[in-house]
């Protein structure tokens, strides 16, 4: 079944903007978006969006939703393994809960995908999973069970095992027990690719995609120097990664663009809770975007909740972005920086056709979600 959306602004993130442009769905993809004056004309549903402004789904590219449940307290916290600081075999995806109420909250505030994953308590953490929001059965809703690999660095792990008084309890060691890690990983992948029957370790196991590029270390740090050793540890065993939070980076953006770094930035919603959040700052994002870093926009969900995403654009856009980078920093950048830049994160032939209708500037606090699709079926 086709549906013909007309009559609105597009932001397509695909280098075009048309003022009074159409969309074609046919199933679960687009298949021609441009503007009125080359729509074709078809018997199909069609959708009058005139006065309305249309972008593609947004995409949180790291959050906890289903995996932090808001309102079932301890026994739904499920983000952090802390009883062992390495865990790369463990998986989000058999953790989330699809009826955890955020995720109708992401739907309404236009939220089409979402990364979640492991907390930041053990240096390696586990797998991310990136999911649609709609759903009742997480089986149906994963988009890939594993985008990224998460590292921590910093304040989380020295605290969370210094309680258990085991290491690491200092940055060093943190660094150190990592390293040791990707060290027998890489060991062990030269022992796979000469013997197949080698006996299998389910840990070291988990990271040969990491090593083998196929995906890359989203790795949580905040202040400057845990950074530059986040880099430091990519570069060593010479694997992909992103930066996640990457507070500081405002500090050391050249320097992290010679670096061809990306970042995941935020939340925007949060207090100086700790420490290492003592130089937070809400230009961090579009100091970050005019120095030419690829910057994404995150919730970290439930530590701002989900549906303030955009908010969190809105701010970047008031410090100092332009609208279409903010509006590409909850879009394209995300869906690109989980790998899924084919699929989503824009309005083009042959993508998913998740896409969020708004009935006024996406930025005023006053603006409505009129419509959200998601696989081309209407969800809100």
């Amino acid at each position: 079944m086709s549906v013909l959306l007309y009559g609105g602004k597009i932001y397509t993130m695909d280098g075009y903007t048309p003022e009074n442009g159409y969309i074609l769905i046919e199933g679960n993809k687009i298949i021609k978006a441009g503007d009125m004056d080359e729509c074709p004309d078809l018997d199909c549903e069609r959708i009058d969006l005139s006065g309305k402004i249309v972008l593609p789904g947004l995409v949180d590219a790291h959050s906890h939703v289903g995996i932090y449940e808001e309102i079932i307290n301890a026994d739904g916290e499920d983000e952090n393994e802390d009883t062992d600081p390495i865990t790369p075999h463990l998986r989000a995806l058999d953790a989330i809960n699809p009826k955890d109420g955020a995720f109708s909250e992401a739907l309404s505030a236009g939220i089409t995908t979402v990364a979640v994953g492991p907390g930041s308590a053990n240096p390696i953490g586990g797998q991310i999973a990136a999911l649609k929001t709609r759903g009742g059965r997480v089986d149906d809703m994963i988009i890939s069970p594993c985008v990224a690999m998460k590292f921590a660095l910093g304040e989380n792990p020295k605290r969370v095992y210094n309680e258990k008084e085991r290491s690491p309890v200092t940055r060093m060691a943190t660094a150190a027990i990592i390293r040791e890690t990707l060290a027998k990983a890489s060991e062990y992948r030269g022992k796979r690719e000469v013997d197949d029957d080698c006996d299998l370790d389910f840990k070291l196991e988990a990271l040969l995609p990491l090593l083998n590029k196929n995906i890359p270390a989203h790795i949580h740090c905040h202040r400057a120097d845990d950074i530059f050793t986040a880099i430091r540890i990519a570069k060593e065993f010479d694997i992909r990664y992103t930066l996640l939070h990457c507070t500081e980076g405002y500090m050391i953006a050249d320097e992290l663009k010679n670096d061809n770094a990306d970042a995941i930035v935020g939340p925007f919603l949060t207090t100086r809770s700790k420490p290492e959040l003592a130089a937070q700052s809400r230009e961090n994002a579009a100091r970050l975007c005019k120095a030419g870093i690829r910057t994404a926009i995150c919730t970290d969900h439930p530590e701002s909740p989900q549906d303030y995403l955009m908010l969190g654009a809105a701010l970047a856009a008031r410090e100092g972005m332009t609208d279409e980078e903010a509006f590409k920093a909850v879009t394209v950048y995300p869906a690109e920086l989980l790998g899924l830049g084919s699929r989503i994160g824009s309005i083009a032939a042959g993508k998913d056709a998740d896409i969020v209708v708004f009935d006024g500037h996406p930025f005023d606090t006053r603006t409505k979600i009129s419509h959200v699709f998601i696989d081309g079926e209407r969800v809100v």
